[in-house]
């Protein structure tokens, strides 16, 4: 995917087209409460895997595309941004701290706690 968005990003960019893409991390959604009961604690263990110690929010994500396609983006072109609390960098030598201001942002004002994760709040 990465290497489809930085080639369509060279071949279009003279016609004014900018390609970028995303990509999420674990994101809690009403989706994960379709999964089987015997998933549900690999479920909500998922966050102690990501350095910022939680999963991210769909207003997360939308609000990262939603700058994409904004004019404060019109000069980035080729990218993908990944919205992963930094999972993605790589494999943990040693345990991950407790982490520490990581306050979800929910933008949204009908959103709602999947199930899965209403023992947590």
């Amino acid at each position: 995917m990465v290497n489809f968005t930085q080639t369509a990003a060279v071949e279009w960019g003279c016609s004014g087209v900018r390609v970028n893409a995303v990509a999420p991390g674990w994101v809690m959604s009403s989706g994960m409460d379709s999964y089987p009961p015997a998933l549900k604690p690999w479920i909500r263990s998922l966050k102690d895997a990501v350095p910022v110690k939680r999963m991210g929010t769909e207003a997360e994500v939308s609000s990262a595309i939603c700058f994409l396609l904004s004019d404060g983006a019109n000069f980035i072109s080729g990218d993908c941004l990944r919205i992963d609390g930094a999972a993605s960098q790589g494999g943990r030598v040693f345990p991950l701290p407790k982490a520490k201001n990581s306050d979800s942002y929910d933008g949204f004002h009908r959103s709602e706690t999947p199930d899965i994760f209403k023992d947590d709040e």
